[in-house]
């Protein structure tokens, strides 16, 4: 490869124009999570099935470095974005999530096998590789858009910090343990002011993270829709709010703050804020699209990796019907 590429996140304003990407996966990225050596055998695996089944895999330059004796291709996850019309995520949802801030305005399919915790987004087992990975390349998969979240910070009008964010963006005061004031406006209209320790506003994705400890609703990944939920208010009748997608939503902090806040997207990009400082939040322009099995059920993840029974007394019902 020629010189060093540096990784940068586009906005709307500067996309390029993009193709649909064919649906034949002739090229395949391979991304995995960065720091779990572990997870090798995984990766292994997933290369050693996409080159039987004849595809062209292309490995991010980072994964590369990790496996031992590795002489394929390999290239910057910018250049997979590029290049690629399908991105294997070996890892969790942590990793998936990193890559649809990176990657999802180039439009590509991103199929997640899981090596981390719940699992919501990377839904294949690792020991089942062999079987569904082959399926997907056939043509036996669904696919569903999941919107991102654009936030954006500014301080007396100028913008210090952007990014997009998959499941929520929050406003919090780090590890300081006291409470914050602040006023939120949504579409332009006053809705209230606020002491709490902070305040999430998540997407239909992110429902099921951060935002359903602080006591959100599980909203179902193809709604169009934004919840607003506070983090431990000192009130009780503050409650989740759930707005249209289409909305954008404001987060002005007191002039008279005096601690140190932070603004985190996803738990993994975080924006200093000082008193007077405005969060924006809105939808960001192109969705990340997730490619499942054809079995995948949103419900069924639910059942299982939130604990839900399925049947009282512990006896399974049937999927097939009632």
């Amino acid at each position: 490869m020629g010189g060093a590429c540096v990784l940068c996140v586009l906005f709307p304003e500067q996309w390029p124009a993009m193709s649909q990407p064919p649906t034949a996966f002739s090229t395949v990225g391979l991304i995995s999570r960065r720091d779990s050596p572990e997870i090798l055998d995984s990766v292994v695996a997933v290369h050693d099935c996409l080159t039987r089944h004849g595809r062209r895999v292309v490995v991010e330059d980072v994964t590369a470095r990790t496996l031992p004796d590795f002489r394929g291709e390999e290239a910057s996850r910018v250049e997979l974005g590029e290049r690629c019309e399908l991105l294997v995520v070996v890892g969790g949802d942590g990793s998936l999530l990193g890559v649809a801030r990176d990657l999802a305005h180039y439009g590509v399919p991103v199929l997640g096998v899981n090596r981390g915790g719940l699992g919501f987004l990377a839904d294949i087992p690792p020991d089942q590789v062999d079987v569904r990975l082959p399926a997907v390349l056939d043509g036996a998969y669904t696919s569903e858009d999941h919107f991102l979240l654009d936030a954006r910070v500014l301080h007396d009008g100028v913008e210090t910090g952007r990014s997009p964010a998959l499941n929520d963006v929050v406003v919090h005061l780090g590890t300081m343990t006291r409470m914050m004031e602040f006023s939120l406006w949504v579409d332009g209209q006053y809705v209230y002011d606020q002491r709490s320790d902070g305040l999430i506003v998540a997407s239909p994705t992110g429902s099921t993270a951060y935002s359903l400890s602080a006591g959100g609703p599980i909203m179902h990944p193809a709604l169009d829709a934004i919840v607003i939920v506070p983090m431990f208010p000192h009130t009780l009748t503050s409650r989740p709010l759930v707005v249209r997608g289409q909305s954008e939503i404001s987060i002005v902090l007191d002039e008279a703050f005096t601690s140190d806040g932070h603004v985190s997207c996803d738990s993994q990009v975080d924006f200093p804020l000082k008193a007077g400082a405005e969060v924006r939040i809105r939808k960001y322009g192109t969705p990340l699209k997730l490619i499942y099995p054809v079995d995948h059920s949103f419900y069924e993840s639910c059942r299982s990796k939130l604990d839900w029974a399925s049947r009282l007394g512990g006896v399974p019902r049937s999927v097939n019907g009632p």
